[in-house]
C-alpha cells in the first residue's frame, strides 16, 4: 500500500505574503529548505506527493486565473529541475463561503486516497492552517503543522523542513493487515522498528508461543490476532496466519530503501539451526531438518514446512532452513528464534546506502 504526503502550497512550499495572493511572479518565494527536503523524501523515503491547495476565486475578477498559472507553473518547473515531482495536483476554487465538500478540510476531491489502496494510517498531511490538520483527521493521517504556533500533542510543529525530513524518515515501517475468508479470520499489526513486544492469540498455543519468538528475537512488535476454523482442523489457521504475515511484511517494508535485505542463524541448547533470508522480491523455499513426532504441543509438525512455505510466497523471500537434534520443541523454536534474528538483521537500515540494495534498482 502507497504512503502519502497531502501537502499544502501556500505557508508551506512558498511563503505567502501580506495579501495571501501569489499572483505574480515577484511574490513566488520558496519556504526555506524546501527544495532540498522534497528532493531527500522524493530520492529516500516512500511516499506519492500530493498537492492540495484552496485558491480563493481562482478564475474569478479578483483573482484572474492568467495570474495563478505562471507562478504555479514556475514553481512546479523549479522542483522538477531538483527532481521533485507531484503525482497529483489538487485545487480547489471554491470561496470559504460556500463550504464546499471539496475544500479543505473537506475531502471530496481526495475520495480516492480513501477509497483506493492507499496506507491513510501512515501517510500525513503537511500545511500551515488549522484546516491542514483538520484534513488530516478527517483523512485519517497524521499531520505536520508548518508553523511557529503550537497545535494539538497529535500534530508534529515545526518551522524547519530538516525536522520535517527528520519526522518522516523516523516513522515506524508499520502495517495493518486485514485477512477474512470462509475459513478464517485474522488480523496483524506490525511494526518493523519496535522492541519485541507482541500479543498472539491464534487458537493454538505453541503456535502462539513460536510466534512470540519470532517477535521477540526480531524486535518486531507484533500484535495477530486469529479466529479460525480449528473444529476441521488446524491447517487453514497456519497456512492463512503464514499468508497474511507475509503480506503484512511486505507493505512495511515498503520499497526496501537502505535495508540490509540478508540475514541468518542459531545455536539452541542440542539444536544447530540455520535461517537464511533474502527479501529479495522472489518467492523460494530449501527446507532441511526433519520430525519424529506427529505433534509438537498442539501443532502438527508437518505443518512447519508449509507455514515457512506460505510465509516466503507471500513476503517473496527466499528462505532457507536448516537445523539438527533431538529435541523436536527445541528444534521447531531454534527455527523461529533463528528466522527472526535473521529478519532483524535484513530489515535493519543502512545509513550509508540510500539506495535500494540492488543493481536492479528495485527488489
Amino acid at each position: 500500500m502507497k504512503k502519502v504526503l497531502f501537502i499544502d502550497r501556500d505557508g508551506t512550499i512558498i511563503i505567502e505574503p501580506d495579501d495571501e495572493q501569489i499572483d505574480s511572479l515577484e511574490k513566488l518565494e520558496f519556504y526555506p529548505k524546501v527544495i532540498s527536503v522534497l528532493r531527500k523524501i522524493s530520492t529516500e523515503l516512500d511516499y506519492d506527493l500530493v498537492m492540495v491547495t484552496n485558491q480563493d476565486g481562482l478564475g474569478t475578477d479578483s483573482f484572474p486565473e492568467e495570474t495563478f498559472w505562471p507562478t504555479q507553473n514556475k514553481m512546479l518547473t523549479t522542483l522538477k529541475n531538483e527532481g521533485v515531482e507531484f503525482s497529483e495536483i489538487i485545487i480547489d476554487k471554491t470561496l470559504p463561503e460556500e463550504n464546499a465538500p471539496t475544500r479543505k478540510p473537506g475531502v471530496a476531491l481526495l475520495q480516492k486516497y480513501i477509497d483506493g489502496d492507499y496506507d491513510l494510517v501512515n501517510s500525513y498531511v503537511i500545511g500551515d492552517r488549522e484546516t491542514d490538520i483538520q484534513l488530516a483527521k478527517n483523512l485519517g493521517t497524521k499531520s505536520i503543522f508548518i508553523s511557529n504556533k503550537i497545535s494539538d500533542a497529535a500534530t508534529v510543529t515545526t518551522s524547519n523542513w530538516d525536522e520535517v525530513f527528520d519526522e518522516l524518515k523516523a516513522e515506524n515501517r508499520s502495517a495493518i493487515i486485514d485477512r477474512k475468508t470462509n475459513e478464517t479470520e485474522i488480523k496483524i499489526e506490525l511494526n518493523l522498528d519496535g522492541k519485541g513486544k507482541h500479543s498472539i492469540a491464534t487458537g493454538l498455543n505453541f503456535f502462539d508461543h513460536m510466534l512470540a519468538q519470532l517477535a521477540q528475537h526480531s524486535l518486531c512488535d507484533l500484535n495477530i490476532n486469529v479466529k479460525g476454523d480449528l473444529e476441521v482442523d488446524e491447517h487453514h489457521t497456519i497456512e492463512d496466519t503464514a499468508i497474511a504475515l507475509g503480506e503484512a511484511f511486505i507493505q512495511a517494508l515498503g520499497n526496501k530503501k537502505q535495508i540490509e535485505r540478508y540475514g541468518f542463524m542459531l545455536p539452541m541448547d542440542d539444536i544447530i539451526a540455520s535461517v537464511a533470508i533474502d527479501f529479495s522480491g522472489r518467492s523460494w523455499i530449501q527446507w532441511k531438518t526433519k520430525f519424529n513426532r506427529e505433534f509438537v504441543g498442539d501443532m502438527p509438525t508437518e505443518m512447519f514446512y508449509h507455514f515457512f512455505k506460505s510465509f516466503s510466497d507471500a513476503a517473496k523471500c527466499n528462505l532457507y532452513i536448516k537445523a539438527k537434534g533431538k529435541n523436536e520443541h527445541h528444534k521447531i523454536e531454534a527455527i523461529f528464534k533463528a528466522l527472526g534474528r535473521s529478519i532483524k538483521q535484513a530489515v535493519s537500515k543502512s545509513a550509508s546506502n540510500p539506495d535500494v540494495p540492488s543493481t536492479k534498482g528495485m527488489i
